[in-house]
């Protein structure tokens, strides 16, 4: 049943009860959002959708908080917030709607829960503290969207309601760039995997534009693949393939005798004509064609193989 009003607290705001407003207000539109802790609104109701108040966990009367005694847990035990119980029940529903592709909405609905509800949530419980995170825990979507809240001694009664909805367009902008980027990622994977078959056992991959590739090359077991080369606006790009998530360790470098130069200097210090620019990091080179690109890329290959890489 399409609710009439999706209800949330009043007062300051966090950013599990925006993330779930980002997900409620996109699947039902035309819904009002009430922000109010009165009685007569907290209670569920056919017409409604409650969320981070009420004192009930019910999704079968449609009411989402976690502040109760014996409030749900996931599976491994972890907290939610009412952002992970909204995501729980409606993410699918959300993606479809987004325009997600139907064979993808499990995998890109696991992927969110994982790397962008379940960080909210236990920050909203108090189960991480984004203070791990030093010199950066200011700088955490959680931190960064409660900033947005009026100042203490700010009096105008409507304050925090004008600014729940500047935050919640906010918010709104970091989950759909977030769920686009997924999204592109598995449509990247496919054709990945198809240049990785067209590449046999070549040491370079040869993509068609730049796009996510470590993912797919992991999953694939390509490990012989060292480096990967695809056009961008107006020149080539060849760039080395990270060996883990984090770290930015490759699996082989750029030639040193290349790292920094440009132009004319990097031409004459691998010998290919069109050879534009190598990072001084040894990780990213560019070409003005392909066909230097490909030499550049060679030239990489074959250095990696002589020092054991």
């Amino acid at each position: 049943m399409i609710p009439d009003f999706l209800v949330t607290h009043s007062g300051g705001f966090h950013a599990d009860e925006l993330l779930s407003s980002v997900i409620l207000t996109r699947l039902f539109p035309k819904a009002r959002l009430i922000r109010s802790r009165k009685p007569e609104w907290i209670t569920p109701g056919a017409d409604r959708i409650i969320y981070d108040v009420g004192g009930v966990y019910d999704a079968a009367e449609r009411i989402f908080d976690h502040h109760q005694r014996g409030a749900p847990l996931r599976d491994d035990g972890q907290p939610f917030s009412s952002f992970g119980l909204i995501w729980k029940h409606y993410g699918c529903d959300y993606l479809a709607v987004s325009g997600l592709p139907e064979a993808h909405v499990e995998a890109v609905h696991a992927s969110f829960d994982a790397s962008f509800v379940l960080p909210v949530d236990l920050v909203d419980n108090g189960a991480l503290s984004p203070a791990v995170a030093g010199p950066l825990a200011g700088l955490t979507l959680p931190a960064l969207l409660e900033t947005l809240k009026p100042v203490f001694d700010e009096t105008d009664p409507e304050a925090d309601d004008r600014a729940f909805q500047a935050a919640l367009a906010i918010a709104r902008s970091f989950v759909e760039a977030r769920i686009a980027g997924s999204a592109a990622k598995l449509r990247a994977e496919a054709i990945v995997h198809q240049a990785i078959e067209d590449t046999g056992q070549g040491r370079v991959l040869e993509l068609p534009m730049g796009m996510p590739f470590r993912a797919a090359i992991v999953k694939a077991g390509a490990d012989h693949l060292l480096f990967v080369v695809h056009p961008r606006d107006n020149d080539w790009c060849l760039t080395g393939i990270r060996r883990a998530d984090e770290g930015f360790e490759l699996r082989a470098d750029l030639p040193a005798a290349w790292a920094g130069l440009s132009n004319r200097d990097l031409e004459m210090a691998c010998g290919v004509e069109g050879a534009s620019f190598c990072h001084n990091g040894r990780f990213i080179a560019a070409a003005r064609t392909r066909e230097a690109a490909i030499a550049m890329a060679e030239l990489a290959v074959r250095e990696a193989i002589s020092i054991g890489l």
